[in-house]
């Protein structure tokens, strides 16, 4: 929880650096600069950076104790998560901000574990031995998070009526904030646009592991210099080559969704055919645009009844078409017009969910 509540916090702290760092010239306010905000960062990192070694100690102490009942108890604590969320009613959107919690969760519960067997190792003298005797234990926390996941996923599926297929269109989704993230005219990194929506901010337990790295680990001599120095160029590989791969299956999983229009034209338009004349109908019932000699124009709103301006309302988009499940295949537009009056308007997770888990719009 103090994990969730000081994400939501810092990320606040963070844009606030980025943008006066970055704000014009002529906007820049007197009251306060890019230094103040500077050092609200660093205290905020540092506190974060606190609290996750917190967490990485306490599993440490409960690898190392010897009835091992502080990791049966760090375990079934998970199975708290099946009780607070299975009997709830969930929507898609919902279910998205779930799913992509557990991600940051679990890459999170990764890292710490990284660190407490690079702190065992480094106490028994990097004794292979030793390693054997930590594995058990590893596979036990990560086997435990696993299954609880696939729990609790099915059973809110099961009880909320989702398919598995939403899945796919939660998959989708990050794809897209990735690939619109690398064009040229993009207003954020890549990285940042996919982490914002998981809510993870990646700085303190960067500064964590890489302090507990320097820490573990003795570099004597030239030989050892030159092998980090390796070790650091191919860490730069490998997240080239991670980038391009990650690039390309987002491009894939972006064109299997038919979302390629959405890149290049992010205003949402109506479907084609008969739904978009009842757009355009629906707008010229409800709103005159005057025009007067000098060329300026003026709306006036008329007031039209609520229960004939209802179907109009629930007309669906492009997007709508792939961010809801489809009921079966196309069928008659009359058909559709008269279903539309019994079903409720289907939202857009894009449109949606552009607040993440610490209350941020990626927008």
């Amino acid at each position: 929880v103090a994990d969730r509540l000081i994400s939501s916090f810092g990320q606040d702290i963070l844009d606030a650096l980025y943008w006066t760092a970055t704000e014009p010239k002529e906007r820049k306010r007197a009251h306060i600069g890019v230094i103040p905000h500077f050092f609200m960062a660093v205290l905020y990192v540092f506190l974060h950076a606190i609290l996750i070694m917190v967490q990485a100690t306490t599993l440490n102490v409960a690898f190392n104790s010897h009835n091992k009942s502080l990791l049966t108890i760090m375990m079934s604590n998970n199975f708290v998560e099946i009780k607070g969320s299975v009997f709830k009613k969930f929507e898609k959107n919902n279910l998205f901000q779930m799913s992509n919690s557990d991600i940051k969760e679990r890459f999170t519960n990764y890292v710490l574990l990284l660190i407490v067997c690079l702190r065992n190792m480094e106490q028994f003298s990097w004794n292979p031995d030793h390693l054997w005797v930590l594995f058990p234990d590893v596979c036990m926390v990560v086997a435990s998070e696993i299954a609880v996941d696939i729990v609790k996923h099915a059973f809110i599926t099961k009880f909320n009526d989702i398919t598995a297929d939403v899945y796919s269109e939660y998959r989708a989704s990050l794809a897209f904030d990735l690939v619109s993230s690398r064009q040229k005219n993009a207003y954020t990194d890549y990285s940042d646009s996919v982490s914002r929506r998981m809510g993870f901010i990646p700085l303190p337990l960067a500064v964590l592991l890489i302090r507990v790295v320097t820490s573990s680990i003795k570099v004597q001599g030239v030989l050892a210099y030159v092998c980090v120095v390796l070790f650091y160029c191919g860490l730069i590989s490998l997240k080239v080559l991670n980038s391009i791969v990650l690039l390309g299956k987002s491009c894939q999983y972006v064109k299997e969704a038919k979302m390629e229009e959405k890149l290049f034209n992010p205003v949402m338009t109506a479907t084609p055919g008969k739904s978009a004349g009842k757009q355009q109908g629906t707008f010229k019932s409800t709103q005159v645009i005057s025009t007067d000699e000098n060329g300026s124009t003026s709306v006036t709103n008329q007031p039209v009844h609520q229960k004939e301006n209802m179907p109009s309302l629930l007309v669906t988009s492009n997007s709508d078409q792939f961010l809801t499940t489809p009921d079966g295949e196309e069928k008659d537009i009359s058909q559709d017009s008269s279903e539309l009056k019994h079903r409720s308007a289907k939202k857009d997770l894009l449109e949606i969910d552009r607040f993440t888990i610490c209350g941020n719009r990626i927008d």
